[in-house]
């Protein structure tokens, strides 16, 4: 194809039709490729809401007590953490493009294998399915940081935004499905269909993808001595504890505080919908100062404050606590994963951060939804969990201040 219209021996018009401009293959390219990570992320939550909201009807059918019903609420975090270090060596190897495939075949196998009947499958398929979004999760902020150099608050915000509205839309329509179908089943297995379909449609690009990267040898890359690596590392796991208690035990909670189920659902869902504002608004926003740790430091007191009202404030206050809570835990999640690119001096860096980020921070994610369990079997109510947000909130605010400042992690290569 010529390079410049001048070479073109057809008509101008002619020369358009059959040949488009490479400008306009790239802006088409690039829109495809950034609504398909969209889609992707979409898939990456909804394994966490659906089964908060259908919670207390699954623990009754199944004979689950308090602590295994915490069990089965944090295997999927515990995932998160064991498999993300897997994301970047496989990326190398085979391509980050096939391994998002890998990443949409497990969501949908693990979440309809938690709609049959039995603990045991509940537990298989959230262990799948969690394996799956922990290599997800890897590798999206290095696809931004590769393919939107010049755009990664804007794509951070909306695929971050994106993710949230999955979880939401989860949260809000699980219940009904439910009753729509006579059981809670349906309510999760659902979620397994927006997977398949996602992956039926990044099939063809997954495998026109190049293989240059399984190709060569890539040197290793380090990052475990450098301390701000280890602090943006546990502002995405202290935030994420703080995410997934959102996630598994928000609509249990307001249900202990006298709310119906459909009621609890619909506040969990406008909560995460709010999430959704915040992570398209404030990365591009904090993205404009060289430093964003005054903003990782508010949105995790605001996050924690509001979590602990929804336990202790008076019921009349639960919307505001329900919409404050949106506001600072979305907002706290974007700028999570926002310092991973803008502390990466490049790609593959930001693959080893994320990596790093999400294994050490979802490990200590974990603990967050099992100890609001382990608490509420030991003393019968939620009251106690306060004390563990307000500790939460307050590690969250120290992490966030380190990770905000304005500096680049320091990678050791291995050759």
């Amino acid at each position: 194809m010529p390079t410049h219209p001048s070479a073109n021996t057809g008509s101008p018009a002619q020369a358009h039709s059959v040949h488009p401009s490479p400008s306009k293959k790239a802006v088409s390219g690039g829109l495809f490729l950034g609504a398909c990570l969209l889609l992707i992320a979409f898939n990456l939550r909804p394994l966490f809401s659906s089964l908060s909201v259908l919670l207390p009807d699954v623990a009754a059918s199944l004979g689950m007590s308090g602590a295994v019903a915490g069990y089965v609420t944090t295997l999927p975090v515990v995932c998160l953490g064991l498999f993300a270090t897997f994301a970047p060596g496989l990326a190398d190897r085979h391509g980050v493009e096939r391994v998002l495939l890998g990443v949409l075949v497990l969501i949908g196998v693990g979440t309809a294998l938690r709609a049959v009947d039995g603990v045991t499958a509940l537990f298989l398929g959230s262990a799948v399915a969690g394996a799956g979004i922990a290599m997800g999760n890897v590798l999206l902020p290095s696809v931004v940081k590769r393919d939107f150099p010049d755009k990664v608050p804007l794509m951070t915000g909306l695929f971050t935004m994106v993710l949230c509205g999955g979880a939401a839309t989860a949260a809000a329509l699980a219940v009904p499905l439910a009753d729509i179908s006579g059981s809670w089943r349906f309510g999760l297995g659902f979620w397994a269909l927006p997977a398949f379909a996602v992956a039926l449609l990044w099939l063809p690009h997954s495998l026109k993808s190049g293989s240059s990267a399984a190709t060569r040898k890539l040197p290793g890359i380090k990052l475990l001595h450098d301390g701000l690596a280890w602090q943006v590392a546990c502002f995405m796991g202290l935030q994420s504890a703080l995410a997934y208690c959102v996630l598994g035990w928000m609509a249990p909670i307001l249900r202990w505080r006298g709310l119906d189920g459909v009621t609890a659902g619909f506040y969990v869902s406008a909560s995460i919908m709010l999430q959704v504002v915040a992570c398209l608004l404030l990365p591009p926003l904090a993205a404009r100062f060289r430093s964003q740790s005054v903003v990782n430091a508010a949105l995790a007191c605001l996050a924690a404050v509001a979590l602990m009202g929804l336990v202790l404030a008076p019921v009349s206050w639960l919307p505001a606590m329900a919409v404050l809570q949106g506001i600072g835990q979305g907002g706290l999640f974007a700028m999570a994963m926002t310092v991973i690119i803008l502390r990466s001096p490049d790609p593959r860096v930001a693959a080893r951060l994320s990596g790093m980020s999400q294994a050490i921070g979802y490990l200590l994610a974990a603990s967050g939804p099992m100890l609001v369990g382990m608490l509420y079997e030991a003393t019968g109510a939620h009251a106690a969990a306060a004390w563990l947000f307000a500790g939460l909130g307050l590690a969250a605010m120290a992490s966030g201040w380190g990770a905000g400042r304005p500096l680049f992690v320091r990678p050791r290569l291995e050759h």
